[in-house]
């Protein structure tokens, strides 16, 4: 996706009247006229406030990190409070210049499509916030995972959120499940687009992967899973490890 202009950072919108007080949510709206609102208040949770599962993966952060999708900052800042070099990268202009506003110190407008040894070499890629679906495509993860290996350090790991799509009993979900099938793309491949107000982003693919599936996505990346850190949900994280 190109960077988004003003009127599509629907996103971005949200985050930054929810920074200064005046609310602030999103409509996530399926290609199959599903529509979900999203409270934006969830990305500026504390540390203490945070899902079990998120605090114990953080731990696993180390040295110079990159946080992909980092939103509003608040992995990105909790990292830099502990003293972590870290980068925030967002395709959205606006979770910017929130997360600046914050304090984080470096912070770019930038796509996962566009992330590359440019940007520096990583020990933690961070992908919080369900963004192992910024991947979007079975073919297309492959693509960027092994892109990340010649950007990151000898033993560096990712740290990336999912939500196993299987684990659901709504019949809409289900049925879109096989829709997907019949159209020959993953069963949790999303087509989505997010909308505040007046403003909308372009449609977009978000992969939400069942843990199964992520191993088969990293086969043949140079990146395996060593551990999943389990929540009360279907969310999880996965511990990736780049191979030696």
């Amino acid at each position: 996706m190109p960077r988004l202009t003003d009127k599509q950072d629907a996103y971005g919108h949200a985050m930054y009247d929810a920074h200064h007080g005046k609310g602030g949510y999103e409509f996530d709206e399926r290609d199959d006229g599903f529509v979900g609102l999203v409270g934006v208040d969830v990305y500026f949770k504390e540390y203490t406030d945070w899902d079990p599962h998120e605090r114990t993966a953080i731990l696993l952060a180390k040295g110079n990190v990159l946080d992909i999708g980092c939103g509003a900052g608040r992995h990105a800042i909790h990292l830099q409070d502990q003293g972590l070099d870290v980068t925030g990268i967002d395709l959205s202009p606006l979770a910017i210049k929130v997360c600046k506003l914050r304090g984080l110190k470096k912070a770019k407008v930038l796509s996962i499509t566009q992330i590359s040894s440019k940007l520096g070499t990583f020990d933690t890629l961070v992908m919080f916030g369900n963004n192992f679906g910024l991947f979007g495509s079975f073919r297309r993860a492959k693509w960027l995972l092994r892109r990340m290996r010649g950007m990151t350090s000898d033993g560096a790991r990712i740290l990336a959120q999912s939500t196993d799509p299987y684990d659901v009993a709504d019949r809409r979900h289900l049925a879109y499940h096989k829709r997907n099938r019949r159209r020959g793309r993953m069963s949790g491949q999303i087509r989505l687009r997010i909308r505040y107000r007046t403003y909308a982003t372009p449609w977009f693919d978000y992969l939400l992967a069942a843990k199964k599936e992520m191993r088969r996505i990293l086969d043949g990346t140079g990146w395996h899973v060593t551990r999943f850190i389990d929540s009360k949900g279907p969310r999880y994280i996965a511990v990736i490890e780049k191979d030696e």
